[in-house]
């Protein structure tokens, strides 16, 4: 629906040309079957279910099984609409978390020390709760979860908790010893010089 009415206030040639590909169906199908048929050959490929080698250790038949399967499974995916509108949900809200995670990579970058494992961990969680929360959201918008309420009723409750944790682990997580080595602190050094 927004992809439609870019071109409509915009005006833009862009714009329309998106418009265009998602009244041909290119949206809808064309990229959920070319995604689908991608992961479903690599996995197939890479695991060599199908493969067999000749005696000069090529596989022989591996590839044309391997697509006809992918093939099938892409179009039997696309034979109702929940593919189509799940990728529709999942990829905009991935391309949002995404974005996320990139601004507290940049922030952490700045204020924590280079080489320190606790920012790695806290990253990798930070990065699972997104995943976490946009797979959630996704699934709510499809109509795949059943117990959502519980969370639109509790859900400031629990980020207010989670920010409070955070700032609190920050706040008592142990000092570097020696020179700080963040470039914010590299800035400050600079500046006092």
């Amino acid at each position: 629906m927004s992809v439609a009415w870019a071109g409509v206030y915009t005006g833009g040639s862009f714009g329309d040309l998106l418009y265009q590909w998602e009244q041909m169906g290119m949206f809808a199908y064309i990229l959920p079957f070319l995604l689908i048929f991608a992961v479903v050959y690599g996995v197939l490929d890479r695991t060599k279910i199908f493969g067999g080698k000749d005696k000069d250790g090529k596989d022989v038949g591996a590839a044309s099984v391997n697509a006809i399967i992918a093939i099938v499974v892409g179009l039997m995916a696309l034979q109702f609409q929940m593919v189509s509108v799940f990728f529709a949900e999942i990829f905009p809200r991935l391309g949002i978390g995404l974005s996320v995670i990139l601004a507290v990579l940049i922030l952490v970058g700045m204020f924590m020390p280079k080489k320190s494992s606790v920012t790695v961990y806290a990253m990798f969680i930070f990065s699972g709760i997104i995943a976490i929360i946009v797979i959630a959201r996704s699934f709510d918008w499809v109509g795949w979860s059943s117990n959502i309420s519980w969370w639109n009723q509790n859900s400031g409750a629990i980020i207010g908790v989670i920010f409070i944790l955070i700032v609190l682990g920050i706040a008592f997580m142990p000092k570097p010893k020696g020179k700080p080595e963040s470039i914010f602190s590299s800035i400050l050094d600079s500046v006092e010089k």
